[in-house]
């Protein structure tokens, strides 16, 4: 497990609560993992506490203030950390996503968000709630590009995403949004700022058939792996759980294309999806 890291508790709610389990937690002298005996949860889980990578619920909190004799402190605050812009089920993932030092992702059926444009972004969330109000659509792809900006350092955190071929032929948006679309990834790729490689339909059956994969390092913190489903997402620390999936994604990257050929495809892509006709 990571060594500690000291939090400045002054930058986030989250890293508040963090560094002040950390000390609550080392005035009991207790171990991460003889505090999570005692909370039902692994030590992994009150690394992640402690580094602000998970979000603290309030049930969590009030079983720390039993243990920890802390009078009602985290449970008064947890909900102050609590509070997110995006949707309940991705809210703690996104937040996680912004603190990794890696990201491994795979996608199968759309352009991963940390990699969309405006337009695609907004294709995608119109899809999912086709009734929405304009200015709902608009502030869903304003938080979704808000979360691209972690991109924006020049080697923080490393992404490496495989992109099925199903999501880029799915006709997201139209023809000159899926053509904006992949000339965006292909240019992140060239110049170095994400490792991209496509999964094509040639390689037949392979170890990610059943959906998406995220994984998530951390430099104080154990990985996390992302599970997403329709409406649903939860976050994973189980060692087990997060050994398997990266063995599942290390399977599709030996499967996938090299980087060069993905991104002489993106390439291709693009051209013919700016230059075909509508039919």
């Amino acid at each position: 497990m990571a060594g500690p890291k000291d939090l400045d508790p002054s930058s986030s709610p989250r890293a508040l609560l963090g560094a002040e389990l950390r000390h609550a937690r080392e005035r009991k002298g207790l171990s991460q993992e003889q505090l999570g005996q005692l909370l039902f949860v692994s030590g992994s889980f009150v690394g992640q506490l402690e580094a602000g990578t998970r979000r603290m619920q309030p049930e969590i909190a009030r079983m720390l203030d039993e243990v920890l004799g802390t009078e009602g402190f985290f449970l008064r605050n947890c909900k102050a950390a609590a509070k997110s812009k995006y949707l309940e089920h991705f809210a703690e993932a996104a937040e996680a996503e912004a603190q990794a030092t890696a990201i491994r992702q795979y996608a199968p059926q759309l352009i991963p968000g940390l990699l969309q444009t405006p337009a695609y972004a907004r294709a995608v969330c119109r899809a999912y709630d086709p009734t929405a109000p304009e200015e709902r659509i608009d502030q869903l792809v304003r938080d979704r590009l808000e979360r691209a900006r972690i991109l924006d350092d020049p080697t923080s955190p490393v992404l490496w995403a495989v992109l099925d071929e199903a999501a880029l032929r799915r006709v997201t948006g139209g023809r000159e949004v899926m053509a904006e679309a992949l000339r965006h990834v292909a240019d992140l790729a060239r110049r170095g700022r994400v490792i991209v490689q496509v999964l094509p339909f040639e390689a037949g059956a392979h170890a990610a058939m059943e959906g998406a994969i995220k994984l998530m390092d951390f430099e104080d913190a154990p990985p996390l792996v992302y599970f997403e489903g329709p409406g649903t997402g939860r976050l994973e620390d189980d060692p087990a759980a997060v050994r398997r999936r990266r063995f599942t994604y290390e399977l599709l990257t030996a499967c996938a294309l090299a980087p060069e050929k993905s991104l002489v495809l993106l390439d291709a892509m693009a051209q013919d999806y700016a230059h075909e006709e509508h039919p």
